[in-house]
């Protein structure tokens, strides 16, 4: 089935644009070494309020009251610290709350340009009769792993994927010690004789840390990882001891509930603050609810690295969308409601589609200002890293200069930021 065809864009302001990114250089210590991370976020920039670019974009709505942030292809003298904002480190969300429904919701109108505070059940109120919601069921595997060489030597990792049965890509640490064809004891698991039931042979490295292994174990791989991988939380999220207790809270609460579809090495958070509860709620109230699966990849921490927006490479994230999603949009439009992505990975996911026409395959669909979206009218996504796509593609949607107010109002009002913080409705 094809994507619907975009809202026609209507009375849309340009005011100003800058653009030219530069960036801390990054590399496999992703999840593993949070000091760079916090260089990485901490020494970024200027406050929102003092960046010498500015480009704000007016909204508009047609009969159906939706509305888009589609401005004309500008030159690219965007600048980096635009990307920028000033966070303190109290405000990274260390743990979830107790009840995944009741961090804040900052309910934003981009039509009104107004910002208004509530708790996420106010979504309730948001939400419309004949809306689609449209969620990620990505699931996220336990792919944090500990490994130890023949030598007694310990080696710390990250699964990124399976290509084919029993065959591994990962990240470790200390690459350039490790050797071709070297076997690492994965967990602590040991048998009778003094070695592992579970093992990878190291058959290949791509000098930039990412090896290629082959599984040796009487498992499959989501068994293996089961019993010996850990939650691989993104390294702003800090665990002094990782005990039974605190890694049961996190392979509990770094999951949506609707998760499905293992694949992803990062959750698409914006979809953490929903219950089973509160989804039967919309359900009851006429919001419909729709699925797509996009493995999240390590890619979506990384920040910005490159000069230029245009730039920046983009990892490959596996995608696909059912025809029965497929329908459900087309039958919300066609009714006058809204589809409203619950996630960044929601977002990337059904504008690939209205791209392109695929419904399966990779994407590294980079979303910058501007950008004309083709299927998605509203949005639910947390606050997000600095020079970060993610907050790129926010203000995209929002608009920059709407965008710098909503995060200026969060610091200011002491909303929790990112994985396990609080959440914002852009409508």
């Amino acid at each position: 089935m094809q994507p619907p065809s975009p809202t026609p864009p209507q009375d849309r302001k340009l005011h100003e644009s800058c653009h030219a990114i530069t960036a801390l250089d990054f590399h496999s210590n992703l999840l593993i070494d949070p000091q760079l991370w916090a260089a990485t976020i901490f020494h970024a920039g200027r406050r929102l309020s003092d960046l010498r670019c500015q480009i704000s974009t007016g909204v508009a709505s047609d009969q159906h009251h939706r509305e888009s942030t589609r401005v004309p292809d500008q030159p690219e003298i965007f600048s980096i610290d635009t990307l920028d904002y000033d966070l303190p480190e109290e405000l990274i969300a260390q743990h979830p709350l107790p009840d995944r429904d009741q961090s804040k919701l900052l309910v934003v109108d981009r039509a009104t340009q107004s910002i208004r505070d509530e708790h996420f059940p106010a979504i309730l109120n948001e939400l419309k009769p004949g809306d689609l919601l449209v969620l990620n069921d990505t699931k996220v595997v336990p792919a944090k792993i500990n490994a130890r060489r023949a030598t007694g030597g310990r080696v710390s990792g990250l699964f990124v994927a399976e290509t084919e049965s029993g065959v591994w890509q990962l990240l470790l640490t200390g690459s350039k010690r490790l050797k071709t064809g070297e076997i690492l004891s994965l967990g602590d698991g040991i048998d009778d004789v003094g070695t592992s039931r579970d093992a990878i042979r190291l058959s290949s490295y791509d000098g930039k840390g990412r090896w290629t292994a082959n599984l040796s174990s009487d498992d499959d791989t989501p068994t293996v990882l089961n019993r010996v991988g850990k939650t691989p939380l993104p390294p702003y999220i800090h665990r002094k001891d990782r005990t039974d207790n605190t890694e049961s809270e996190d392979r509990q609460r770094y999951q949506t509930v609707f998760a499905d579809k293992p694949g992803a090495v990062a959750a698409p958070t914006a979809g953490l603050h929903f219950t089973t509860d509160l989804l039967d709620q919309l359900a009851e109230r006429g919001v419909g609810r729709a699925f797509v699966t996009l493995h999240v990849g390590i890619g979506t921490f990384a920040p910005i690295k490159a000069e230029r927006l245009s730039d920046h490479k983009m990892h490959f994230e596996w995608f696909h969308i059912p025809d029965e999603t497929a329908t459900r949009i087309a039958e919300t439009r066609q009714n006058g409601g809204r589809v409203v992505a619950v996630g960044t990975t929601s977002v990337r996911t059904l504008e690939t589609w209205g791209k392109t026409g695929d419904t399966t395959g990779t994407t590294d669909l980079f979303i910058t200002p501007p950008y004309r979206f083709n299927v998605v009218d509203a949005l639910i996504t947390n606050f997000h890293l600095p020079r970060s796509t993610l907050l790129a593609l926010v203000m995209a949607f929002a608009g920059i200069d709407l965008t710098r107010r909503v995060y200026d109002h969060a610091v200011a009002e002491k909303y929790r930021f990112f994985s396990y913080g609080d959440a914002m409705f852009l409508a």
